[in-house]
């Protein structure tokens, strides 16, 4: 058995050896850099927890983190309900279903800086929407990148990515119930959406929870689009803390200061994924002792 166990991990020690080089080493060298002043152009100085003490007293970090939370708060929760949504209604074996599942996983294939580009000209002054209010309602054009609200429009976008790629998630997990179940729970009288209350929602909790979060992990990276459509504009409204640390890193050459940012969305993020595993430890030992 021991000679096994020594042969599985020869096997796996060159995947083991390269994951540790593109992975765990600039992890911890961007952790060690966070502790630095680093510009490229100079050696990394030691200057402790400066860079994190700058963190807590800079508005404009404060201005980014809220505006992530919010980008978290506002795309997460439509992204885990209207994708199993529509994967209820694909879910059936009527003529033309997989024509509109393909459809509907369209966007997740076009990349995000076609999308953006496409998107920034439907949001645009004299572009789709603009345009369709203007024939329609007779309208003026609404500044939907350029004012206050930028980043809800950035959030429309997100969400229209990631619907088609989490509803084949819940689709894959649709096809795992037994039919049986929704037979039987038509007999006791659930019809309609009552016994996807009763029987899907419940058996579909694994799934949930892992497009919970995966998809709040993506919103608390969003970069792409907001690096597409709006530059973090206008005064900041639309900045995400990584388009934050992109900033600091790659144009004002604060290497050191951009991977304290870094360093604050890894805990973020480690700490949100272990609150989400605990609720759904929590979900599974509830439904099981019902």
């Amino acid at each position: 058995m021991k000679l096994l166990t020594l042969k599985a991990y020869g096997f796996l020690a060159p995947a083991l050896v390269i994951f540790g080089i593109v992975t765990f080493f600039p992890v911890l060298q961007a952790f060690y850099l966070s502790f630095t002043r680093y510009d490229i152009l100079n050696p990394p100085q030691w200057i402790g927890g400066a860079n994190f003490s700058r963190l807590w007293m800079d508005p404009l970090f404060a201005k980014v983190l809220g505006n992530t939370l919010l980008y978290l708060v506002g795309v997460v929760p439509v992204l885990v309900t209207l994708p199993l949504v529509l994967a209820v209604l694909l879910n059936r074996a009527v003529p033309g279903v997989g024509g509109f599942r393909v459809l509907y996983y369209i966007p997740v294939i076009i990349p995000m800086v076609v999308a953006g580009v496409t998107w920034k000209w439907v949001y645009g002054e004299s572009g789709l929407i603009n345009g369709l209010l203007r024939a329609v309602f007779n309208l003026e054009a609404v500044p939907w990148l350029t004012g206050e609200g930028s980043l809800f429009a950035v959030m429309l976008v997100t969400i229209w990515k990631g619907l088609g790629y989490y509803m084949v998630i819940y689709l894959a997990g649709l096809q795992s119930i037994p039919a049986q179940l929704y037979e039987a729970a038509a007999l006791d009288g659930a019809v309609g959406w009552r016994k996807h209350w009763h029987i899907t929602v419940p058996l579909m909790r694994p799934y949930i929870l892992l497009v919970a979060v995966l998809s709040a992990i993506s919103a608390m990276k969003v970069f792409e689009e907001v690096y597409v459509m709006t530059r973090g504009g206008p005064i900041n409204s639309s900045k995400t803390i990584v388009y934050y640390l992109y900033e600091k890193a790659f144009t004002n050459l604060e290497l050191g200061y951009a991977c304290a940012v870094g360093v604050i969305l890894f805990i973020l993020l480690f700490i949100f994924s272990l609150v989400n595993a605990r609720l759904g430890n929590l979900r599974e030992d509830s439904t099981f002792n019902s």
